[in-house]
């Protein structure tokens, strides 16, 4: 932006604020106090809110930290994740490529979760609709196909952040609409220097929420300078207060809006699985579209 533009636009908004002055109109005054009553909460969702919109694709590598307080235990996940948003369909994938469990030493452990369109699937005798998730573990040699949600209105068809986030707390990718239904939300202080670049949202789950049965609270840092979730932490419900389990994602080295093939969300049970297994939507879940498809993982 050159100097001229910037002086100019300076002198617009004093001639503007004079004029204000100047007539004494009270809708210069009401302008102000709507301002002074903005929550910052609001504030930051929406800042928020207008990343997620933008944000057509994105990949990241990807740490996921599993904490046993009462076992005083901890097993640390690393890979990468993919996204993309496109005619009204998207698509997740996370990869895990390593496990480290204590002080050992960290070991080759493949585990995929793909969420995805059913019509994205192919498997013979079954007709897959709505939105699925499919959980490839090459430890246990097995696959699963869980239904997520039943096939919706094009015109609001569901993100499938906010469907996976029931499986791994990525919440801060969603509609921020979404999170003020489920969550009481506010904003944490950061005392800490190496926190100044965060913004840190914790959410304190509802009592009817739909992650009343999994999270007491979830905690998420947004990057400043990116406008997208850096980190998430979340506290369980199990096993009780205080010793309640805790899941810590980082999101690392982020990359938006960066050309995403469709075929990376493309997969192949290996040889030796053997069938995987299909769970639908129980028909209570089914009623309300946001069904919890995981109680046996």
């Amino acid at each position: 932006m050159s100097k001229m533009t910037t002086t100019r636009g300076a002198l617009a908004l004093l001639l503007a604020a004079g004029a204000c002055w100047a007539t004494g109109h009270s809708e210069c005054l009401d302008v102000h106090k709507r301002a002074a009553r903005i929550d910052p909460v609001d504030a930051v969702l929406e800042q928020l809110n207008t990343k997620t919109r933008e944000m057509m694709s994105y990949q990241c590598q990807i740490e996921h930290k599993y904490v046993q307080p009462l076992l005083e235990s901890q097993a640390i996940r690393k890979g990468a994740l993919y996204y993309m948003r496109s005619g009204g369909k998207s698509a997740l994938r996370v990869n895990f490529e390593t496990l480290q469990q204590e002080d050992e030493k960290e070991q080759k452990a493949i585990e995929q979760y793909i969420v995805l369109d059913g019509t994205w699937l192919n498997h013979r005798d079954y007709e897959f609709k709505g939105i699925w998730l499919v959980h490839i573990d090459y430890r246990m040699e097995e696959a699963k196909y869980y239904q997520l949600a039943e096939p919706e209105d094009p015109n609001k068809a569901m993100d499938v952040f906010e469907l996976a986030s029931k499986n791994l707390p990525m919440l801060g990718f969603t509609k921020t609409e979404e999170l003020k239904k489920q969550f009481e939300v506010e904003l944490v202080e950061q005392k800490d220097v190496d926190a100044k670049d965060f913004t840190q949202v914790r959410l304190k789950v509802k009592p009817n929420s739909v992650y009343k049965d999994d999270f007491l609270s979830i905690d998420f840092w947004i990057d400043k300078k990116l406008g997208l979730p850096a980190k998430v932490r979340a506290t369980k419900i199990e096993p009780e207060p205080p010793y309640g389990d805790i899941e810590e994602i980082k999101f690392l080295k982020p990359k938006v809006n960066k050309d995403i093939e469709k075929k990376v969300f493309e997969f192949k049970i290996p040889k030796g699985f053997g069938e995987p297994e299909i769970k639908p939507l129980p028909e209570k879940d089914k009623q309300r579209q946001h069904g919890s498809a995981n109680s046996d993982r």
